[in-house]
């Protein structure tokens, strides 16, 4: 019976609530975009550039995918059949007002009034211009990107005066 192929193990339906309880979501490879996200090697990603190349005469289409870590800024790559499913992170992007920075970590006012202090301040030019501002008296509202358990903050701005 080599003609068994293992498909009946892929056609697995997995409900998905909006709750944003799930870390990921399937998606055709072939149904992926340039600038959209995926998770490589376990990692949520924003994919760079794709390219779709056909193989021999009986060969699937593959997907080659050039994608940057959203936290580590790492390049990754993948090569997979336009078929195939592949992971896709729910990211959420959220603005915090900026309260402290203490030890390395900012401290960020939720919208209900309550802090936040388990984002660390970025070790790049990005922290250091978060800090400087800071420093300056400045009120900074920091955006910050969480997906599958991970967040950063990926950038800042002063916010506005109310008057």
């Amino acid at each position: 019976m080599a003609d068994n192929h293992d498909d009946e193990q892929h056609n697995v339906q997995f409900e998905s609530s909006s709750s944003g309880a799930s870390l990921t979501y399937p998606m055709q490879c072939s149904a992926l975009r340039k600038n959209g996200h995926v998770v490589i090697k376990g990692r949520p990603c924003k994919i760079v550039d794709m390219s779709t190349s056909k193989t021999g005469k009986h060969g699937h289409a593959k997907v080659h995918l050039v994608a940057i870590d959203i936290f580590t800024g790492k390049k990754l790559e993948d090569l997979s059949p336009s078929t195939h499913n592949m992971d896709v992170p729910n990211i959420n992007r959220n603005e915090y007002t900026l309260l402290n920075i203490e030890d390395g970590f900012l401290t960020l006012m939720l919208g209900d009034g309550s802090t936040k202090e388990d984002v660390k301040l970025p070790d790049s030019e990005l922290g250091q211009e978060i800090e400087s501002n800071f420093d300056d008296g400045k009120e900074l509202l920091v955006t910050i990107v969480s997906a599958m358990g991970e967040e950063a903050a990926i950038s800042f701005k002063e916010a506005p005066k109310s008057g």
